[in-house]
């Protein structure tokens, strides 16, 4: 589990592939007490496991699945990464419940100053779109940011001055490509209501829960 606050930002040193997975090789660029092989680190918001630290890099496994759903796997040597080393029990929870699963990718369409700030809007799978609310939470690239605005297959979001000097958000090109992870409890609570209905009337779209919907089944 992870906050979506970044700790800091590595380098890839190299990405070795091993026919449909790979193991990717990352100095940070602060100081970072000694990892241990097994623990999860979040690595541009995908959680991975390291599985050696030596020279003041660590080795992580990456899966076919994570290299298919992320942008690991276009990475090249000298990328620069965010990461985040798992939430220990009493911690401060200053960002959201991240778990490090990516949902699917992304690409910013827009950015521009606002204040001091940025605004970034961006592109993703619009499928996606049905857990995203009004000032809610999303992590980009493992960042934990609040949606400003959102419609169909679109978000907006604000990058402080703070957040855009300490990770990697601020220097994404228009075009790129992001992991996006969607709010945990959102996809919690669709699960459990799915659960909870049994079969759905032939006549509901999947996914479609509107007032009376809620109201009909016992949830208002």
């Amino acid at each position: 589990m992870f906050t979506g606050l970044i700790e800091g930002i590595g380098t890839l040193l190299r990405i070795d592939r091993h026919g449909p997975d790979a193991q990717m090789v990352i100095r940070p660029r602060y100081s970072m007490e000694k990892i241990v092989p097994g623990e999860s680190i979040a690595v541009d918001g995908a959680c991975l496991t390291v599985v050696s630290f030596e020279s003041g890099a660590f080795a992580a496994d990456v899966s076919a699945e994570t290299l298919n759903r992320t942008t690991l796997g276009r990475k090249k040597s000298g990328a620069l990464l965010n990461l985040e080393r798992a939430l220990r029990l009493g911690d401060r929870l200053g960002g959201h419940f991240v778990s490090g699963h990516v949902d699917g990718v992304g690409a910013l369409r827009e950015k521009r100053p606002e204040g001091r700030s940025l605004r970034l809007s961006f592109d993703m799978p619009r499928e996606m779109s049905r857990y995203f609310i009004e000032k809610g939470s999303v992590a980009v690239n493992g960042v934990s940011l609040t949606v400003n605005s959102c419609s169909e297959g679109a978000f907006d979001v604000n990058v402080v001055p703070h957040t855009g000097q300490e990770t990697t958000i601020s220097e994404i090109r228009i075009g790129e490509a992001v992991n996006i992870e969607t709010d945990l409890i959102g996809k919690y609570v669709e699960k459990l209501m799915k659960s909870s209905m049994g079969t759905r009337e032939a006549t509901s779209p999947p996914g479609e829960f509107d007032e009376a919907f809620l109201r009909k089944h016992g949830f208002l």
